[in-house]
C-alpha cells in the first residue's frame, strides 16, 4: 500500500510506467531521465522558462481560436506563469545533452504544466486525462518549432543582460582611463619598449573595444527576433489551424515584450539555424576582447605599473602571495566561449534535411556563454574600478628607455634621432630622460613629453631642433 501511494502509474507509446507520485513531469520524462548521460549541465533555466511563455501564448492563442476550453487553457496559463516565476525549477531534471532535438525537454515542460494545470483544476497531478500534455498543452505545436523558438527568446534576453553587463565594464575602464590621463609610461610593442604614452591612452583602448563588442552584442537581438513558431514539424503548419500560426507568435510578443516576428518561409526558419552561428560570433569576439585585456593587465601588474586589488590568499606554500585570480578566471571564461562557439558551429553545420538535431548542444553552449560573459564582465567592472597605478614605477621605466628619443624624430628627423640613440648606447644607456635634457634643453624636452603632447593627434609642424 506503501509502495502504491509513492508511484503512479502512466502509459506512452512504449508502454507502461511507475512515475514517483510528488512529480509534476511524467513517464516521458521518466524515460528522458534513463536515456541521458550521467552528470553533466542541466537544461538551462532560461530556456525552460522561455518554453513556459511559449506555452502559455500558444495557449492564449488556442483559447481565442476555441480550440482549447477556456478553464484548461487558464490554468495552463497560471501554470506557466508559475514556471516563469521559477516556482518549479526542482521539476526539470534533465540534462542539457539529449536526443531527440530538444523532444525531451519540451515533454518535460509539457508534462509540468499539464500536472500543475491539473491540481489547479481541482485534480491531481496523476490525473493526465484532465489536461493531457500533447493534446492540450502542446495542441498545435512541435517541439522543432517551439523549442527553437524559446532558444531564441532566452538568447536575445541573454543579450540584453550581456549588453547591459559590457556598458557597466566599459564605464569601469573609461574611469580608469581619465585617472590615469596624465600618466606617463613607455609603450611596448612585441613585448619590447617602444615610444610615450599615457596609463589612460591604455586604458582607453580597452573601453574602446569594449564599447564595439556592447554595439555588436545589442544588434544581435535582430538577428535573433524571427521566429518559426507555427511551423508545427517541418515549417508547412500541418496539424495546426492557419488562423494558429498568424495568432501565435502575436501573443508570443505580447507575452515576452520582446519585438518578435513570424518569420516568412517557415520552412527555412525550421531547416535553417545559421543565425546562432552568427551571433555565437560575436560573443567570441568579446571572449577575445576579454582574454587580451586580461593579459594585457596581467603584464602591467607584473611590470609593477599598476597595482590589482587582492582577492584571495594565493599560495598554500609562499606567505603574503596575492594571485590575478579574477583575471585568470577571465581568461577560462573567454576560453570556453571560444570552445562553445565551436560547438554551435558544429551542431548547425551538422544539420540535417529539415531540421537541426543538435539544438540541445546548440542551447545549452550558446547560453552558458551568455550567461557567463554577463557575470564575468559585472565582476570584472568592480576589479577594474580598484586598480590603482604606481606613477614612480611607470616614470622609472619611461625615463631610462631609448624610446624617448622616437618622441623627438619630428624635430630632428629621423637621421638626427638615430645619432643621438647610437651616442646614448655608447654611453651605456641609462638615464635616457636627463641624456636628452642634457642634448636639447629641459624645455624642449618638458614640451614633448608633457601628456598633452603625447594624447594630440599627430603633432603640429615646426621647424625642427638642430643639435
Amino acid at each position: 500500500m506503501d509502495d502504491d501511494r509513492r508511484v503512479r502509474r502512466e502509459t506512452d507509446l512504449l508502454g507502461a510506467r511507475d512515475v514517483p507520485s510528488e512529480r509534476l513531469w511524467g513517464v516521458h520524462t521518466l524515460r528522458a531521465l534513463e536515456n541521458s548521460p550521467a552528470g553533466g549541465s542541466p537544461v538551462p533555466l532560461s530556456l525552460i522558462r522561455a518554453l513556459a511563455q511559449v506555452k502559455k501564448s500558444c495557449a492564449l492563442a488556442n483559447r481565442e481560436l476555441g480550440c482549447l476550453e477556456a478553464r484548461k487553457a487558464e490554468a495552463i496559463i497560471a501554470a506557466a506563469d508559475e514556471v516563469v516565476s521559477g516556482r518549479w525549477d526542482a521539476e526539470f531534471p534533465l540534462p542539457a545533452l539529449q536526443g531527440g532535438a530538444g523532444t525531451s525537454t519540451n515533454m518535460n515542460v509539457n508534462e509540468v504544466l499539464a500536472g500543475r494545470a491539473s491540481e489547479l483544476l481541482g485534480a491531481g497531478r496523476a490525473d493526465r486525462a484532465l489536461v493531457r500534455p500533447i493534446d492540450d498543452v502542446n495542441l498545435h505545436q512541435s517541439t522543432n518549432d517551439v523549442y527553437p523558438t524559446a532558444l531564441k527568446v532566452a538568447a536575445i534576453r541573454g543579450f540584453r543582460s550581456l549588453a547591459a553587463a559590457i556598458a557597466v565594464l566599459q564605464g569601469a575602464l573609461q574611469r580608469r582611463e581619465q585617472a590615469f590621463a596624465r600618466v606617463l609610461k613607455i609603450g611596448r610593442t612585441e613585448l619590447v619598449e617602444a615610444v610615450p604614452m599615457t596609463l589612460g591612452m591604455e586604458f582607453s583602448a580597452f573601453a574602446e573595444a569594449a564599447g564595439r563588442d556592447r554595439w555588436r552584442t545589442f544588434k544581435c537581438e535582430e538577428r535573433l527576433r524571427t521566429v518559426n513558431l507555427g511551423g508545427t514539424a517541418l515549417g508547412t503548419g500541418l496539424t495546426a489551424p492557419r488562423e494558429f500560426i498568424f495568432l501565435a507568435a502575436e501573443r508570443l510578443r505580447e507575452v515576452t515584450g520582446l519585438p518578435l516576428a513570424r518569420a516568412e518561409n517557415l520552412v527555412a526558419e525550421t531547416a535553417g539555424v545559421d543565425v546562432f552561428v552568427e551571433v555565437s560570433g560575436i560573443l567570441k569576439a568579446h571572449a577575445a576582447t576579454l582574454l587580451k585585456m586580461s593579459a594585457d593587465l596581467r603584464l602591467l601588474a607584473l611590470l609593477g605599473e599598476i597595482r590589482l586589488p587582492g582577492l584571495q590568499a594565493g599560495s598554500t606554500v609562499m606567505p603574503g602571495k596575492i594571485n590575478p585570480v579574477l583575471l585568470e578566471l577571465a581568461s577560462q571564461v573567454a576560453l570556453k566561449t571560444m570552445a562553445n562557439d565551436l560547438l554551435v558551429t558544429e551542431a548547425v553545420s551538422r544539420a540535417h534535411l529539415q531540421i537541426c538535431e543538435l539544438l540541445p548542444l546548440l542551447a545549452a553552449a550558446l547560453l552558458e556563454s551568455l550567461e557567463l560573459l554577463a557575470d564575468l564582465d559585472g565582476r570584472l567592472a568592480a576589479h577594474i574600478d580598484g586598480i590603482a597605478v604606481d606613477e614612480e614605477c611607470c616614470r622609472e621605466a619611461l625615463w631610462r628607455s631609448s624610446g624617448l628619443i622616437t618622441a623627438f624624430v619630428y624635430k630632428l628627423g629621423y637621421e638626427g634621432a638615430s645619432r643621438l640613440a647610437e651616442e646614448f648606447q655608447r654611453r651605456g644607456g641609462g638615464d635616457c630622460h636627463a641624456f636628452l635634457v642634457e642634448k636639447l634643453g629641459p624645455e624642449a624636452v618638458a614640451e614633448t613629453l608633457s601628456p598633452e603632447n603625447l594624447t594630440a593627434l599627430g603633432h603640429r609642424r615646426r621647424e625642427g631642433v638642430s643639435l
